[in-house]
């Protein structure tokens, strides 16, 4: 990602697809820091930021959320 270039928000339905992960495993992970935390867009809309989703795809097995 080039630096001038926003960071895209991804909804959760992206983000199980391109991680594989199961809506629970997400929010687990999320809890034990070993996966990017959420975003808030709006009231009642979460995001993640398309970096830090490809950061733990890079490396999920040693990705720790306080690494960004």
């Amino acid at each position: 990602m080039q630096p001038d270039t926003p960071d895209r928000i991804l909804r959760i339905r992206t983000v199980l697809e391109r991680t594989g992960l199961s809506r629970s495993t997400l929010y687990r992970k999320m809890g034990e820091g070993t996966f990017p935390p959420n975003t808030r867009i709006s009231t009642r809309c979460i995001g993640w930021r398309a970096s830090a989703i490809a950061a733990w795809l890079a490396n999920p097995m040693f990705y720790r959320a306080n690494d960004l």
